[in-house]
């Protein structure tokens, strides 16, 4: 990407509200609050300097790879979020409220990173014996989802309850034919697959939060290459 354009992205990022909230100016630098890394971590055996220290690296929790379906029938599988951050949620079709909630402020969501390449969502049944790809098919257009930008996956349970709970780190569990135990979290997810935050999916405040805190991913990743933005 070209610095002109970095700069145009960043501009843009900048001028939006509650982004300001995580920008820190240090001797004339932008410097941003970076967000915190969720799940297990552990010292790896390389370093690098900070300040003349050595300081051990870190390896974070990733996501493992699996295979899903999307509701227009293709074979989705964590290969498909490389180079992407996106934003991850558990629902049923038939699921009485919460999931249509959960669901209408992802709506909200995509409609501000539409036209951006680097941001996607993708919402996981943990009812994929009734919620086939003809059903997501069919309930994904109340949405139009544009192209690939939001994905509604299905499953075996054998693949989707795992990833919840020692991927995602979240709860999925069926009760009975009817009733779920699952999470309300709309969880970011970095461009490294690394757990980057956790927001309600039914709270108006965390939803303005997620949405600032994309916006920090998205500097993060546009200052990575040490390249001058100005």
């Amino acid at each position: 990407m070209s610095a002109v354009k970095k700069v145009l992205i960043l501009v843009m990022i900048l001028a939006l509200p509650g982004f300001l909230y995580y920008l820190l100016t240090a001797e004339g630098k932008n410097r941003y609050m970076p967000l915190p890394f969720f799940g297990p971590k552990q010292l790896a055996k390389t370093s690098h300097k900070f300040h003349g220290k050595v300081i051990p690296d870190t390896i974070y929790h990733k996501l493992p790879d699996f295979k899903l379906t999307d509701q227009n029938g293709e074979a989705v599988t964590a290969k498909n979020f490389d180079d992407k951050i996106f934003v991850a949620s558990f629902f049923y079709t038939h699921c009485p409220s919460v999931c249509n909630i959960i669901n209408k402020n992802v709506n909200a969501l995509l409609s501000d990173y539409a036209k951006n390449n680097m941001v996607c969502f993708a919402s996981i049944t943990v009812d994929p014996q009734r919620d086939s790809v003809s059903v997501l098919h069919k309930y994904s257009q109340q949405y139009k989802p544009p192209g690939i930008k939001w994905l509604f996956l299905t499953g075996d349970t054998s693949v989707i309850y795992p990833l919840a709970r020692k991927g995602f780190l979240v709860d999925a569990v069926k009760v009975d034919n009817d009733n779920f135990i699952y999470s309300d979290k709309l969880i970011l997810i970095d461009k490294e697959k690394r757990i980057r935050g956790y927001y309600s999916g039914t709270s108006t405040k965390d939803i303005t939060k997620l949405n600032d805190e994309i916006k920090v991913l998205i500097a993060e990743e546009l200052r990575k290459n040490d390249k001058p933005l100005y």
